[in-house]
């Protein structure tokens, strides 16, 4: 059976609601290019949009620096053609360049030779939000943004619509367990995008949620993030600001209110707010809030009560994290609030696996491997209490940071957030690349273990990956957990341990 959305026919503008109904799959009107060469293909949300393209018949080639698994592998199987370095003679296959387009990607650099050459034969070039906000925003373009939980909050949401047979066109920056690719275009009036605050391009410092014309916006939580890019709270609140403003009033702002920045941010949207969030006081009952309650988990997943105006749902998840109550509530309350049946949406949710890198069981025996992409202080903090509540033994977690995290600003957010763990390892840093101006160097392994050690009596820098796991290996013991967190790979420190625990076992 399938499940269309059912929408009050005050939505609907100049369309009459039949003729919406009728019409709910009808195309954006929206040429697709015949060829696209997408350069620095490699990336999650490159290689993402070029299989979408891919499938929907465009001509596909692409460049990197160098490919590796997964990306490497999936491309393959799509059949979509790709080199390894920068030769613009090789692009769109050689072939003539009419009806073409470029994707750059944010590694790329303005004096690529693909880029030159590009430009050279008035080949169209765009960053990746840009191909995005052109050719897969639809007249319903629901953004999830946030600094936490909107990469989570975009799969999952985009899962219950496909759930709902609203066949969305899609778009998040993570591998999903439940989704086929990160990206997908459809037919369908309906987009889902993960609507991420950091810049656009090296060349446009536009905020990339700016790009995707949000008629409906999951705003999950508001906390001063990316430092290098927004100096200030204010610069980085602001953009948050500039976002809402730009929906329009027909539109819908579904919102955690739990945190006073969000209800500053929103307050002045003359449109719809769906607040949601933790359950409210006695004296607060609010008959449009959505709540979440009675919240538990155990090593099997997630069970809590979402609560509107007095009726109950009862939600059975298989992901980790209490965190993602928060998460699944939103998107809980914007697809009830698009009109999904809510019966629909809680079986949705109960069959939706997460994302790889979240919560992620890498390895469970007598000890179990997680790997989560927390790259903050205030993100690893979250997990570290999520596995200290589920695992009886050990918590041991090896720690990096994103760029912000290593900035002397970022410092005091360090303080006390290990506390639930026993140990902290910090393993040798990736190398950033600064700009030429830098005043500042960022820290690095031997100092950000220092300004750990201030709340935590129990945390080293191991600088050699060999010895990283040597000693995992021989600190770990039956029913105790080892925690990857960060925004990198850790350069098969993961697999590694894998293989010496689990000879072991």
């Amino acid at each position: 059976m399938e499940h269309r959305p059912r929408r009050s026919k005050e939505n609907f503008g100049v369309l009459s609601y039949t003729d919406y109904m009728k019409n709910d799959t009808m195309d954006n009107q929206i040429k697709l290019p015949k060829r696209l060469h997408v350069i620095g293909i490699c990336g999650v949300a490159t290689s993402a949009l070029a299989i979408a393209f891919h499938k929907r018949g465009v001509i596909v080639t692409g460049s990197d620096k160098g490919f590796f698994p997964p990306v490497s592998t999936e491309l393959e199987q799509q059949g979509i053609s790709f080199y390894a370095g920068w030769h613009p003679e090789q692009m769109f296959g050689g072939n003539d360049y009419e009806d073409s387009i470029v994707i750059v990607g944010t590694a790329s650099g303005t004096t690529n030779p693909e880029i030159l050459f590009a430009k050279e034969k008035s080949i169209p070039c765009f960053s990746y939000p840009e191909v995005i906000g052109k050719y897969f925003a639809k007249e319903h373009s629901i953004v999830c943004a946030g600094t936490w939980g909107k990469t989570s909050s975009t799969a999952l949401l985009s899962f219950i619509l496909e759930y709902a047979k609203m066949s969305p066109t899609y778009m998040f920056g993570g591998i999903s367990l439940s989704h086929d690719s990160a990206a997908k275009l459809t037919d369908s009036k309906w987009s889902v995008f993960e609507g991420d605050e950091y810049k656009s391009s090296p060349t446009d410092k536009r905020a990339k949620f700016f790009h995707y014309k949000a008629t409906e916006l999951l705003l999950t939580a508001v906390s001063w993030d990316h430092a290098d890019l927004y100096p200030t709270e204010q610069e980085y609140f602001d953009a948050f600001r500039k976002l809402v403003s730009s929906l329009p009033e027909s539109g819908t702002i579904v919102a955690c209110t739990d945190g006073a920045e969000v209800k500053s941010i929103i307050k002045d949207y003359k449109g719809k707010i769906v607040p949601y969030g933790r359950q409210l006081p006695l004296d607060q009952v609010d008959s449009q809030y959505f709540a979440y309650k009675n919240l538990s988990q155990s090593k099997a997943g997630l069970k809590f009560t979402i609560s509107k105006a007095n009726i109950d749902y009862i939600i059975n998840s298989p992901i980790l994290g209490l965190y993602q109550a928060e998460n699944i509530t939103g998107c809980f309350a914007m697809a009830v609030n698009v009109g999904i049946d809510p019966k629909i949406v809680v079986e949705a949710i109960s069959k939706f696996k997460g994302l790889k890198r979240r919560m992620e069981k890498r390895y469970e025996g007598q000890i179990t491997i997680i790997d989560d992409i927390a790259h903050s202080p205030e993100k690893a903090r979250s997990v570290i209490n999520t596995l200290r509540s589920v695992y009886s033994g050990k918590v041991i977690v090896v720690f990096e940071p994103n760029s912000g995290g290593r900035s002397r600003e970022s410092q005091a957010k360090y303080d006390n957030a290990f506390n639930e763990a026993d140990t902290v390892i910090i393993p040798r840093l990736t190398k950033l690349k600064l700009a030429e101006n830098a005043d500042e160097q960022p820290m690095e392994g031997d100092e950000l273990c220092s300004v750990i050690s201030k709340t935590h009596n129990n945390a080293i820098h191991i600088d050699d990956d060999i010895k990283l796991v040597d000693f995992l290996k021989a600190s770990t013991k039956k029913d105790d957990v080892i925690a990857f967190l960060g925004s990198h790979g850790f350069r098969g420190m993961i697999e590694e341990t894998i293989k010496k625990i689990g000879n072991l076992q």
